[in-house]
């Protein structure tokens, strides 16, 4: 359930919260909100900074109970560090904190004065809605496939109410539907295999039409994709007892204006087929629908939001297996664009069925088309797990959304695209091979997508190091959704 958003009307010593949260420098600075409570509460804060209770080092925090003088029940503070240095990123950094720390206390909801804080080039409406995504991320917990048990003792936290006046109002009714995206895509993300296959994110696709109005959805089965000639992303399924899925979602809030096309690549599971993935680590395969479940996310939540504009979303919905009938390397296969791909190694699939979608995307005549894909290990070693990579041919649409990632903090970086690193593709036996060869393996990848998107604003996103944290625990991180949605809105 995603977190209650709301605004707090009144000061940091009258609130009647459960938790007032409020931030301290390291300098012995104290923010307008916690200099209130001190001064209240007769210097309480500043006498256990004076002690060294509360250093005001980054993220550090502090819950203190029972002060006399004010009405809250209890008084988080969080620390933000040098105050020079304090940033976006900071303030993210420490909303995050105190939402790890809410949540551990027996209340359903607190009262959050750090938006009042100042962070250089950011507004209050930018500050709200950080501060609510960040603690509705903060405080998701996946719970889908444990068995019940009855609710502990305590209350659950559930809501949040912001400083902010009320013409932010707005900031956070974004903050609720983005969030509501983003756990979407998490949730679908985090499932397991068995049940997230692609006629369960077909079923959660059909449903969410059915339940809002102006959202209409078709699911494309094996046979209409073969009468399309989808042979690349059919390839891809024949190895699966899994039928694969095209569904396309549509949002029309725009008249008659060409469309928004987002395309996701939706592998439910990829063991990497007969050119098999090692063992270790294969778990982490189900997250390969992320881009996918990302593009739904964002879908989700432009459609809550009611964005002025038509929105197409294409989820390519598919599960890589090795069987009897399973595609070989050296197959050559035919794309719905009637180009023909040479097969060198099946655990090259996403790109072979983003090929087909990205080709039948085009019949929607969009004014931009966005892919979003967990394509490549090697955007992994070139970037990490802080940005995704970014990968066009069009400076300005780069740039709209590299600004969409900073705006977001859900960001970017853009690598080349030249034709230079098309050779790589070359095939002695079809139009094209499906790798490129151990250089510059994501920037090959995106070349591959390329030729199917020629004529069209088109930007790729690989999003293979910022869908999901590593590690048998990690959890998908809903990315990116955040960078997407924020794109959107600036076009509005």
């Amino acid at each position: 359930m995603t977190i209650q958003f709301s605004l707090a009307s009144a000061t940091p010593e009258t609130d009647a919260t459960p938790c007032a949260v409020v931030g301290v420098y390291e300098d012995k600075m104290l923010t307008s909100a916690a200099a209130r409570i001190d001064e209240a509460s007769g210097g309480a804060i500043k006498r256990l900074i004076d002690s060294g209770d509360i250093s005001g080092k980054l993220a550090s925090s502090h819950v203190l109970f029972g002060l006399g003088g004010i009405a809250a029940a209890r008084v988080l503070v969080i620390g933000l560090g040098e105050q020079k240095k304090f940033d976006s990123a900071r303030f993210q950094r420490c909303c995050a904190e105190a939402a790890r720390v809410l949540k551990g206390l027996p209340l359903s909801t607190a009262t959050s004065f750090l938006p009042q804080v100042e962070v250089p080039g950011r507004d209050l409406s930018w500050k709200l809605r950080i501060a609510a995504l960040t603690t509705d991320h903060a405080t998701y917990k996946y719970t889908a496939t444990f068995k019940s048990k009855e609710k502990p003792r305590g209350e659950s936290f559930s809501a949040i109410a912001f400083a902010g006046d009320a013409g932010a109002q707005s900031a956070l009714d974004q903050a609720g539907a983005i969030a509501a995206g983003i756990r979407q895509a998490r949730e679908l993300g985090n499932l397991p295999p068995n049940i997230c296959n692609p006629a369960y994110i077909a079923a959660q696709a059909q449903q969410f039409a059915e339940q809002h109005d102006g959202v209409s959805c078709e699911v494309l089965e094996r046979e209409q994709m073969q009468e399309l000639g989808m042979g690349s992303l059919l390839g891809v399924a024949q190895g699966s007892a899994n039928p694969p899925k095209l569904i396309v979602l549509r949002w029309n809030g725009g008249g008659d204006a060409r469309p928004y096309v987002l395309v996701g690549k939706g592998i439910t599971f990829d063991t990497g087929g007969i050119s098999l993935k090692p063992g270790p680590g294969m778990e982490e395969m189900k997250f390969d629908m992320c881009g996918a479940a990302g593009m739904f996310g964002t879908f989700v939540a432009a459609s809550l939001l009611k964005l002025p504009l038509n929105l197409v979303c294409i989820l390519a919905a598919v599960e890589n297996m090795p069987d009897g009938n399973a595609y070989r390397p050296s197959d050559v296969l035919t794309s719905m664009s009637g180009l023909t791909i040479e097969v060198l190694n099946t655990d090259a699939e996403g790109r072979l069925i983003l090929c087909d979608a990205l080709t039948y995307a085009q019949r929607f005549n969009p004014q931009v088309l966005i892919d979003a894909a967990t394509l490549t290990g090697a955007c992994v070693i070139a970037l990490g797990k802080h940005a995704s990579g970014l990968m066009s041919k069009d400076d300005e649409l780069a740039e709209q959304l590299l600004a969409a990632g900073n705006a977001s903090l859900d960001r970017a970086w853009r690598l080349p695209i030249w034709d230079d690193y098309q050779s790589q593709l070359d095939s002695g036996f079809a139009d094209v091979a499906n790798i490129g060869g151990k250089n510059a393996g994501a920037i090959t990848a995106a070349c591959f997508l390329a030729r199917f998107t020629e004529g069209q604003r088109w930007a790729h996103l690989d999003v293979a190091g910022t869908a999901w944290d590593e590690g048998r625990k990690g959890l998908a991180t809903g990315r990116p959704v955040p960078l997407l949605v924020q794109y959107l809105l600036d076009r509005c």
